[in-house]
């Protein structure tokens, strides 16, 4: 058994590691791109020279030191509410600096929202999406993937195909992620690489959708006009929380906002309620593949 000066020495340990960690993690923010890494950065600021601790500011806020640590690390799942900016403009007399901030990080493109989104996407439990243009990153081949970063002109082809196909683990792990997925018909359709490739596609899509956590459903063209014709989008369940990413020319914005993750979230659902069922969508799939030339 462990004496106590053991446990201290351990606790000691573990503070040491904890603060080494995040003084890492706040070297690699960049707040000349964004906004989120911005808000970490002041909070950061102002909480030193406010004299407070990560524990002290916790209390300010009725959150845990650790949690004060993940904000101004800028941590997938830990960023500033509303609430808890107010407070911090009124404990500190900002004159809403912090409420600014949050305003325009939540309406704002974050340049770095791809490493976010893949951060979040690594640590899902669930994930909803809906895809209008192309097959969602979790479902792609390499033939599939190699084809669209070919076309998207990206510098090194191969490892960002490695990149993507490491994402799948997500699906595969032991205790995998489930996937709810919406994709559109006329999507389907497009020979993306060539007849080949597309038709080993969806025989991929057809193999995925019997998992038993994928799945998998077609929009119909029939549905004609819908809400998904807006953009596509992910909804994704972490331990921490829930995330929601909408898709930009050039890039997207990941947000936490719960009324925002809701609407998409009902959105989800109202685009589904006109999708195929399982078994339907893999025989239209089916179908598709026999008619690709």
């Amino acid at each position: 058994m462990l004496a106590l000066a053991d446990y201290v020495v351990a606790y000691r340990l573990d503070i040491r590691y904890s603060q080494e960690s995040s003084m890492a993690a706040r070297e690699s923010l960049d707040p000349d791109s964004s906004m989120w890494h911005w808000i970490a950065v002041d909070l950061h600021f102002w909480r030193n020279r406010s004299g407070l601790s990560c524990a002290g500011l916790g209390e300010i806020l009725d959150i845990s030191r650790g949690a004060v640590s993940n904000l101004e690390a800028a941590r997938p799942g830990f960023r500033l509410s509303e609430r808890q900016a107010k407070i911090l403009d009124a404990e500190w007399g900002l004159n809403g600096h912090f409420e600014r901030l949050l305003r325009y990080a939540k309406s704002g493109h974050d340049p770095d929202w791809f490493k976010t989104f893949t951060q979040y996407e690594a640590r899902a439990i669930y994930i909803k999406v809906y895809e209008a243009l192309v097959i969602p990153g979790l479902l792609q081949t390499p033939a599939y993937a190699r084809a669209l970063l070919m076309a998207g002109g990206v510098e090194d082809l191969e490892a960002s195909v490695d990149r993507r196909m490491s994402r799948q683990e997500v699906l595969t792990r032991p205790r995998p992620a489930e996937l709810w997925a919406l994709v559109k018909q006329t999507m389907l359709e497009e020979p993306v690489g060539g007849p080949d490739v597309m038709r080993a596609q969806l025989e991929h899509l057809i193999e995925m959708s019997r998992r038993p956590n994928v799945f998998l459903r077609v929009v119909p063209k029939s549905v004609g006009a819908h809400l998904g014709l807006d953009g596509s989008f992910s909804v994704m369940t972490v331990a921490s929380g829930n995330a929601a990413y909408m898709e930009a020319v050039g890039g997207g914005r990941l947000s936490t906002d719960s009324a925002e993750i809701h609407r998409f979230t009902v959105r989800f659902e109202r685009i589904g309620v006109d999708a195929l069922s399982r078994d339907s969508s893999r025989s239209l799939m089916a179908e598709l593949m026999e008619t690709i030339t």
